[in-house]
């Protein structure tokens, strides 16, 4: 059986990003101390009660998953918007986006007797289109330790370049084994899936995970973090979320007020008491998309591709 590659919480980016491109999946180790983590856990424990278990086999029927945690829970935000984990998005998502956005924050709970998640990818989630570009990259905060036996998630190092109709064996699905406070990272086509929990104990994952900017969110931030709340928050949160322009003439809006009472072009921050500057994203957008074209323009003329 394979095993995930555990790197320290410090490791440089450019260390765990190479590892990511190899394997697809790692665990960086001691993200989180442990009063952090038991600060979390009481934070969102009432929320993560009173969620309904889940009603298919592929969200489990001794699962449940909590979310609009942004708005709910102001120590997940931390995580969120915690530097390692944007620094691998950087890495990873900025060659293909001018912006990246947060695709989802779940608390999933794997109870015990829970059976093992169907082998996936999260990156169906948009059909099987975009062959080539890595569209997401993926957490789970570990707020209870991970074992074997209450439900580890399973990953498959490498599958990232596989087909996607190939099927993993028993011999190649690695266990995401790690303690309390531990991170498992994993892109959007890496094969995975939650383990089974033959245990008596439940297993908490903190599931946050970023994608390319101009693809639709899983979990729609709009509406699980409401402008009335999003607005409370700090302007770079709030852009992560999506209240911003995903690059030139990507996700302006259009006030529907009376003729004349309101402006016809504003940025998504215009919601939360931005100004209106008039324009479609503004002239730094304006050049970077201009300037982004031309380097595809470029690739085009010496590759001969584009025709």
């Amino acid at each position: 059986m394979p095993a995930l590659v555990h790197l320290p919480a410090d490791t440089p980016a450019s260390e765990v990003l190479a590892v990511l491109a190899r394997d697809g999946a790692l665990i960086l180790d001691g993200m989180l101390a442990p009063w952090a983590v038991a600060a979390l856990k009481g934070e969102l424990q009432p929320y993560v009660e009173a969620t309904p278990i889940g009603r298919d086999a592929f969200s489990g029927d001794r699962t449940t998953r909590t979310g609009a945690l942004v708005a709910r829970s102001p120590l997940t935000r931390t995580a969120v918007m915690d530097g390692r984990v944007l620094a691998l998005c950087d890495g990873v998502l900025t060659p293909n986006c001018q912006r990246y956005q947060l695709h989802l924050t779940q608390l999933i709970r794997i109870m015990p007797g829970q059976a093992a998640q169907p082998i996936h990818r999260d990156r169906w989630a948009w059909g099987r289109q975009m062959p080539g570009v890595e569209p997401q990259v993926n957490t789970i905060w570990a707020l209870t330790d991970f074992t074997a036996a209450n439900g580890a998630t399973q990953v498959v190092p490498g599958s990232q370049v596989w087909p996607d109709d190939r099927k993993a064996q028993a011999a190649e699905i690695a266990r995401a084994e790690m303690q309390a406070g531990s991170v498992l990272i994993y892109t959007g086509t890496v094969f995975h899936g939650g383990g089974a929990n033959v245990s008596d104990e439940d297993r908490w994952g903190l599931n946050i995970t970023y994608a390319l900017g101009w693809l639709r969110q899983e979990e729609n931030q709009y509406l699980s973090c409401p402008p009335q709340i999003a607005r409370t928050l700090e302007p770079d949160l709030q852009a992560l979320l999506g209240y911003a322009m995903g690059n030139y003439a990507l996700g302006y809006f259009t006030p529907p007020l009376p003729p004349g009472e309101g402006p016809e072009t504003v940025p998504p921050q215009y919601a939360l008491g931005g100004a209106d500057d008039g324009t479609m994203g503004g002239a730094e957008l304006l050049a970077a998309t201009i300037a982004a074209a031309g380097r595809t323009t470029a690739v085009a003329a010496v590759t001969g591709s584009g025709q």
